[in-house]
């Protein structure tokens, strides 16, 4: 990396930061689930419990980048404020080795925070370094440079996930994330001289809305309505014993802090000049298409995760089975009946006054392993560890996206590439076709009642990635192209804010996984979900490109 003089000095110490910053976060959101369930060493949540947790979680993460960035921008400057949020998040995945749940939240909460301060301001950072003369032309360039970091990151960290769990036990993955996240602070501050240039504060113009003002209209109302969310009860029944209007109190808080928010990127439209209205109209457009791509994509944690725990053939045979356990990744499982945690035909985890109930069987991976694949009474199955599945999407990232850069470049060359809305239009067609996958895998396997090939994940989660690849990184750009300058930081926050509404979604959509007896509705549903996003989107393109069109851009 080093060696590279057409790129600005600090561009290694960069991208290993977030290399490793990204190795901590995806390691610990890997197994963040799975260790909710674990009986034995997690907290026995039922996936329904553990999807609404994981599903608020994630979409925090994504709200506290839009804060962090503006008290970076004015206050703070980049590179404290990428510390402080470095050091924050590390102590936060540490303390997820304590087992009680006041420590979990304590520890979420750092992540949360710190994420807001590290995410948004080490890529501004980075966009900063690059926005001299002499190394303008290369921006588009070290930025892919720079996302390369962030998905081998993702990719390796659960590999050593799954390792550490097998060698040492769940507390030490979490320490293994902590320790990657300080190591990419230590690699951060070893380059400090080099960002001299890159971290300027901006002082407040008279376009820009004053962050006491930003706090007054949009931070404290949200608190405030959340706060009523929580406290405001429904109807009670048995199958909503707390009573909670959304499903759970975390859900109602969630939806209730949004609604001012909602309200106020509205506003912002209404109140705009006429010159602005088209673009904010765009943009707010595209927001509520990218809301449902998060809401699918990220069940990559959820669904997709206990469709790999407990519907996803794990054995490995022979060779291969020497080799993953000589790597530590995966381990022997004894077929024969000892007293267990009860689930039920569709790997619902039994509870009475929440207390687990046992029962004297097979371990639970067996329930639908086909009858002439089990083994003999007593003998042992190796079985691949399920955090690797969270490898797969990253790793179709980095397989696919010179790909996809090379395909464009040549539509470019022959003037025929298509423009960015197009390619949001596009990607959210192709995620929908993602779920068709999971449809098929569903009826292939009889809704489950033998496990599925490994093959069917591979598929879903390679589709999906090219969905991604031509909407997640086009979406930002188009923001700071299409933004009016004044708000350019507030549009910023809004995409932030659709990703963390999807995110939330993703988990309130996970919730109903154990609702639904025939598995294939549930993706249908998502897939539904989805092609109305597209049908809308599409329907906009030439309204779209005419604002861009006006705007200049492409």
């Amino acid at each position: 990396m080093s060696s590279i003089p057409k790129h600005p000095k600090a561009l290694p110490f960069l991208f290993f930061s977030e290399m490793w910053e990204r190795f901590g976060y995806y390691l610990m959101i890997g197994i963040f689930l799975l260790y909710l369930k674990n009986v034995e060493h997690g907290f026995a949540m039922t996936n329904s419990e553990a999807s609404d947790l994981y599903g608020t979680f994630i979409a925090l993460v994504f709200l506290t980048p839009f804060i962090g960035g503006l008290l970076a921008d004015r206050y703070f400057g980049y590179r404290r404020s990428i510390i402080a949020g470095g050091l924050m998040m590390g102590a936060g995945y540490c303390m997820m080795a304590v087992h009680n749940l006041p420590m979990l939240y304590l520890s979420m909460t750092l992540v949360i925070v710190g994420n807001g301060f590290f995410k948004p301001n080490i890529s501004t950072l980075l966009g900063n370094l690059y926005s001299t003369p002499q190394f303008e032309k290369r921006k588009d360039e070290g930025y892919n440079i720079f996302y390369m970091g962030i998905n081998i990151g993702a990719f390796i960290c659960n590999f050593f996930s799954a390792a550490i769990i097998i060698v040492w036990g769940w507390k030490y993955a979490f320490v293994a994330a902590g320790v990657g996240m300080f190591l990419g602070v230590i690699i951060f501050m070893l380059g400090t001289k080099h960002y001299t240039s890159g971290d300027i504060r901006k002082p407040m113009t008279k376009e820009d809305m004053p962050f006491s003002k930003i706090v007054l209209t949009i931070f404290i109302p949200a608190v405030i309505a959340g706060v009523i969310g929580w406290l405001i009860k429904g109807t009670a029944s048995a199958a909503n014993p707390d009573s909670s209007i959304f499903g759970s109190d975390s859900t109602d808080a969630f939806i209730f802090a949004c609604i001012p928010v909602i309200y106020f990127y509205s506003s912002l439209y209404f109140r705009a000049a006429a010159e602005e209205k088209r673009p904010i109209a765009a943009l707010l457009a595209i927001f509520a298409a990218v809301v449902m791509f998060w809401a699918v994509f990220k069940q990559n944690g959820t669904a997709l995760t206990i469709w790999a725990d407990n519907y996803t053939n794990r054995q490995v045979h022979g060779t291969t089975a020497a080799i993953f356990k000589g790597l530590s990744q995966a381990k022997d499982v004894t077929y024969k009946k000892d007293t267990v945690e009860q689930y039920d035909g569709l790997f619902r985890l039994q509870k009475k006054d929440g207390e687990v109930i046992k029962e004297y069987d097979y371990p639970v991976y067996f329930k639908n392993v086909a009858p002439q694949n089990l083994p003999a009474d007593g003998a042992k199955a190796t079985l691949w560890s399920t955090p690797i599945s969270q490898s797969i999407n990253p790793g179709w990232v980095i397989l696919l996206t010179p790909l996809i850069v090379a395909f464009f470049a040549f539509l470019r060359r022959k003037n025929k590439e298509p423009s960015t809305a197009t390619k949001i239009a596009f990607g959210l067609f192709i995620s929908a076709l993602s779920v068709l996958v999971m449809v098929a895998a569903v009826y292939v396997t009889g809704n489950g009642a033998e496990k599925a090939s490994v093959w069917w994940l591979m598929g879903t989660y390679g589709v999906v990635t090219i969905g991604e690849l031509l909407l997640s990184p086009m979406g930002l750009s188009l923001v700071s192209k299409l933004s009016p300058v004044r708000i350019t930081s507030l549009m910023m926050g809004g995409w932030f804010l659709a990703t963390s509404i999807g995110n939330k979604l993703s988990g309130i959509l996970a919730t109903m996984w154990d609702g639904y007896e025939d598995k294939a509705n549930f993706f249908w549903v998502n897939f539904v979900l989805l092609m109305i996003a597209t049908f809308i989107i599409f329907a906009m393109l030439k309204w779209l490109n005419r604002i861009m069109k006006e705007k200049g851009v492409k």
